[in-house]
């Protein structure tokens, strides 16, 4: 039988991780959002910087919640074949795999906006369609909808008794 004090610490990084990964995506957006409507490129540059500090915050949160949640699963009353489990963990490979890719595009908005920047230049045609990119700003809309789904699955844990 597994000490409570070891779920309990499981549980606690799980949550950080859960936190810190969603703290990160809300900073990641809002970010890149403000920087969509801004004119000049220091302040495109900024909020970029801004949403960067988000990725990093999903980046370790991803790490966290990922690995204490698998630790929870070893731990607890669920094993890796309860349909909710397996659903979190594949829809969180596809939160890490298209945020990914939806980041790339606001992650080289981000160089030329600084480049652009330390010459006193207005933005250019190439940042405004790195900024508008619609697959780019798709890609992480449904990342952000795969996201809200592990918190529902998290929370809701259907099929699981609950207390």
């Amino acid at each position: 039988m597994t000490p409570a004090w070891l779920y309990d610490l499981a549980l606690c990084l799980h949550l950080f991780g859960a936190f810190s990964l969603v703290s990160g995506t809300v900073v990641a957006a809002v970010g890149f959002e403000a920087a969509r409507r801004r004119a000049s490129c220091r302040e495109i540059a900024l909020l970029l910087g801004l949403a960067r500090v988000g990725a990093v915050l999903v980046v370790g949160g991803t790490l966290f919640a990922g690995g204490s949640g698998l630790w929870l699963v070893a731990l607890g009353h669920w094993g890796y074949a309860t349909p909710w489990v397996d659903a979190a963990i594949g829809l969180l490979v596809l939160v890490v795999v298209i945020g990914s890719l939806g980041g790339q595009r606001p992650k080289q908005a981000r160089r030329l906006a600084t480049a652009l920047a330390a010459q006193d230049a207005p933005p250019s045609d190439e940042l405004r369609s790195l900024l508008g990119d619609r697959v780019a700003i798709a890609l992480n809309y449904v990342a952000v909808g795969a996201l809200l789904a592990i918190v529902v699955l998290m929370v809701v844990k259907p099929g699981s008794p609950h207390p």
